[in-house]
Order: structure tokens, then C-alpha cells, then sequence
């Protein structure tokens, strides 16, 4: 009698999403897992589960964290819609942001941008913020990218070193000459000195 009352319980538990055996720490896992492979379907089924959107493993990696690194998009879209942070930071310092700049997945900084992410953050063990981190990688579309929505060019990192700094150092000139500051080249246009003069004495 006692078994088939177990049984019968263990089957109205499967039949609504819950299991006797459901520990929150496999969860947790399964989720961080889920989110680092870009398993939508395995993220989908523990957010509907209920499971914390700001999980953390040991390096206090989050799901969002997981599927920024690696660019998964649609994940990242389903882990922001469930409440992840977008600037929670690991014991490094560093956002999903920094995390996608550092790897050109410029898709995933829109995501992030979109919902208010930090552009400026900086990571604690090298002073790195996005705009850093890309332009010492040599992504020029995520460098673009940043420097579109306003991040800050003049930032060092711990050893005073700009994102420009970096790029010269790594020998990425196209990136340089992204970050050289606007107003050299408004500088270097058309001046209204002679065309004035010119203009002055044909009248």
C-alpha cells in the first residue's frame, strides 16, 4: 500500500513539472550548462520551472555571463526577459558585456546596451572596460560598436593605458584610427580663412 501511494504521488508530481528527486542545485547547473551550450529548449524549461535566472557557479558566473561569452543570442535574449542582471559582475569583476566585447559578439552588446547594461564597466583585475578589451583583441565591429554608444576613449586601464594605447601596442591601425578623437579631424577640414578673403574681395 505504501508503494503504490509513492508511486502514485511520484506520477501526479511528473505530470505538473515536479520531481521528489528536483534538487535546486542540479537545476541550478543544468541551467548555467544550458546557457553556456545556447540550449534554449533546457533554458526555457527551468526559467518555466522557476529556477533563478541569476544562478552562479564557484567563479559566481551567471546563466546571461555563460551564454554572452559564447554569443548566444536567442539565450541571452530568453535570460534577460526572465530578469537576469545585466551588470552583475563575477569575482573578476567582469559583465556579460565585457565577456561578449572581449569576443567580437557584438550582437549580444546590442542585447546588453538595450537593456541599460554598463558600457564602461570595468573589470578589478586588469582595469579592462569594453572598449579596452575589444581594442586590444582587434574587433573592430565591437569597438565600432561601442564607441557608437558612447563610450568613454579616454578611460586607462590599471597600467594607464587607453583603448587607443592598446590598439597601437597590438598594431591594430584601423581600430586607431576609429578611436582617434573626432575633433582632429574637424580640424583638419576646410578652413573659412582664404574662401572668406577670396570671397571678400570678388565682392
Amino acid at each position: 500500500m505504501t508503494i503504490k501511494t509513492s508511486s502514485t504521488i511520484a506520477a501526479v508530481l511528473l505530470l505538473i513539472g515536479c520531481s521528489e528527486t528536483s534538487d535546486p542545485q542540479q537545476q541550478a547547473e543544468a541551467l548555467l550548462s544550458g546557457a553556456e551550450t545556447g540550449d534554449v529548449s533546457t533554458v526555457e524549461r527551468l526559467l518555466g520551472s522557476r529556477v533563478d535566472a541569476n544562478v552562479r557557479n564557484s567563479c559566481q558566473w551567471t546563466p546571461l555571463m555563460m551564454a554572452a561569452v559564447h554569443g548566444h543570442v536567442e539565450t541571452v535574449e530568453r535570460l534577460l526577459a526572465a530578469g537576469a542582471d545585466v551588470d552583475a559582475v563575477d569575482q573578476g569583476g567582469y559583465t556579460a558585456l565585457l565577456l561578449a566585447a572581449s569576443n567580437n559578439h557584438t550582437a549580444v552588446m546590442q542585447q546588453l546596451l538595450a537593456q541599460g547594461a554598463m558600457i564602461d564597466a570595468k573589470e578589478q583585475t586588469q582595469g579592462y572596460t569594453p572598449l579596452i578589451w575589444a581594442a586590444h583583441r582587434g574587433h573592430q565591429e565591437a569597438v565600432a560598436l561601442l564607441l557608437e554608444r558612447g563610450a568613454d576613449t579616454t578611460l586607462p586601464d590599471f597600467e594607464a593605458k587607453t583603448a587607443a594605447d592598446h590598439a597601437r601596442e597590438q598594431g591594430h591601425g584601423q581600430i586607431l584610427e576609429l578611436l582617434k578623437p573626432k575633433t582632429a579631424s574637424m580640424e583638419s577640414g576646410p578652413s573659412s580663412g582664404p574662401s572668406s578673403d577670396s570671397s571678400r574681395s570678388a565682392s
